[in-house]
């Protein structure tokens, strides 16, 4: 039998993108000899240019790699521009490369077995449907944030206020209860057409053969288990469920594989192990002047030793973190006082290689889900200050549900805002000797110990993507139920 083929449309994030290509090259070598399958992703072109550049370095690497795997740049459509937010934003402009879609799939020179779709890209699963081709969703968030997924369509018609006016607590199969405060930020209010795709996509999501999620289930027992067993979509048979993470990319950074090593690397080399705290918030994480002013004062007071990458906020029509200007934003005297202990870095930094560095024993994250992933894969404990999206949920998980993380009190109502004294406070009971504080260290590296477990051989991820492989290369005939994998 001929190679068959599997087409994969992420989103044109990084954290999007880069976690299904991982899967796909994890998927290559478990391919039944028989029916061997070559890799396709579909690249939605960005709408902002400059994005282009922060994974078009990866997609080269990939591409020249030898792997079965190749790369496919749909045609340009034009952004839609009258958008409620980034939800509404990046469902509308996939929506719109349905046609491009569907002539890739028909031109194809081999059969396709499957489509995986980005979780924000469920209308494409009309096109899968017109051509006969199963159809998956890649989730790259946590099992709980799925799982609330599944559930808001019966929370919808079941809760008729804002969630924000909620006296009580909302209630998610396979999860604690979750405070309102600590829903995803689409959903805080359900006039926006970004809350109104969330329900869209909750439901569309059952129409998917299967949900590759990013996770774990040693992480995540309680939500895998409740997905599984159909509890978060009563009415509608729940699609098959593979967690097969932590999928991250483990590979260099740097565009220079043999390039010199970074001065914030060089810096932790002088500091003792365990003993620095670093604070990191993702791609799109930025402060203005008053808060990079309260964070400051909080390290200052907390005197740990600290890693801070900073980046302030741009104006212009596409927003984005630029580099900061650090005589401006900090306090007068801060970098000159505290240069024994701490390292403010303007740019961009290698976070994997500082997360793996044995001088870091803290993590101050946004608790953006890939972020999250590396910290446990170096077995990092964290300190959540979540600033969009999902990230609420991800910090109340975090400490509620796996131990592995402490939250800061975060005033969501008033922009994020973090007091200086909250920070001073967060930062030494993460780094310092309280029960909590070595609570969470201790379950930070139970998990990375969890992790190797589940992706070696034999362990639950593994099985996961084993039982994946072969469901897609079975196409429409062995599809899976929900199976039962150890």
């Amino acid at each position: 039998m001929g190679k068959l083929g599997l087409f994969f449309l992420p989103t044109w994030g990084a954290g999007h993108l880069v976690p299904m290509v991982e899967t796909a090259k994890r998927l290559l070598p478990l391919q039944q000899e028989e029916k061997l399958f070559s890799v396709t992703v579909l690249l939605i072109q960005p709408p902002n240019p400059a994005s282009a550049s922060t994974f078009s370095s990866y997609v080269h690497s990939v591409a020249s790699s030898g792997l079965d795997i190749h790369f496919q740049d749909l045609p340009p459509v034009d952004p839609p521009t009258d958008t409620d937010g980034a939800e509404d934003f990046v469902s509308l402009y996939i929506q719109s490369h349905k046609p491009h879609v569907k002539a890739a799939l028909t031109q194809s020179s081999v059969p396709v077995a499957a489509l995986v779709l980005d979780f924000f890209a469920t209308t494409i699963i009309d096109v899968a449907d017109e051509l006969g081709v199963p159809s998956y969703i890649f989730f790259t968030s946590t099992a709980a944030m799925l799982a609330l997924t599944l559930h808001l369509p019966t929370l919808h018609d079941k809760i008729p206020v804002e969630f924000g006016e909620l006296e009580g607590h909302v209630e998610v199969p396979g999860v604690p209860p979750v405070p309102p405060l600590s829903l995803p930020t689409p959903f805080m209010n359900k006039k926006s057409r970004n809350y109104t795709w969330f329900v869209y996509h909750g439901k569309r999501f059952l129409e998917a053969k299967g949900i590759i999620v990013n996770t774990f289930i040693e992480l995540e027992p309680g939500p895998i288990e409740a997905l599984r067993e159909g509890r978060c979509a009563p009415n509608h048979p729940t699609p098959a469920i593979y967690p097969v993470g932590p999928v991250i990319a483990l590979e260099d950074e740097t565009n220079n594989a043999n390039s010199e090593r970074h001065e914030c690397i060089k810096w932790l080399d002088g500091q003792p192990p365990a003993s620095v705290v670093f604070l990191c918030f993702g791609s799109m994480g930025s402060f203005g002047a008053p808060q990079v002013r309260e964070m400051a004062i909080g390290l200052e007071r907390s005197r740990h030793r600290f890693l801070w990458c900073l980046r302030t906020r741009s104006t212009g029509k596409f927003w984005h973190p630029v580099d900061a200007n650090l005589v401006e934003v900090l306090p007068e005297g801060f970098l000159e006082r505290t240069r024994e202990k701490g390292l403010v870095w303007p740019t961009w930094v290698p976070q994997k290689k500082i997360l793996a560095h044995e001088a870091v024993g803290g993590f101050v994250t946004h608790c953006g889900w890939n972020s999250t992933l590396e910290s446990l894969w170096f077995g990092v404990p964290m300190l959540g200050w979540p600033l969009y999206a999902e990230q609420h949920l991800n910090a109340f998980e975090m400490e509620r549900m796996t131990g592995v993380g402490v939250q800061l009190k975060v005033d969501r109502k008033g922009g994020g805002f973090v007091g200086a004294e909250e920070l001073e406070r967060g930062v030494r009971c993460l780094m310092g000797d309280s029960e909590e504080g070595k609570k969470v260290r201790a379950k930070a590296e139970e998990m990375r110990m969890a992790i190797k477990n589940a992706i070696g051989k034999e362990g639950s991820s593994y099985n996961y993507l084993e039982q994946l492989a072969e469901d897609v290369s079975k196409g429409e005939e062995g599809l899976q139920t929900n199976i039962n994998l150890k």
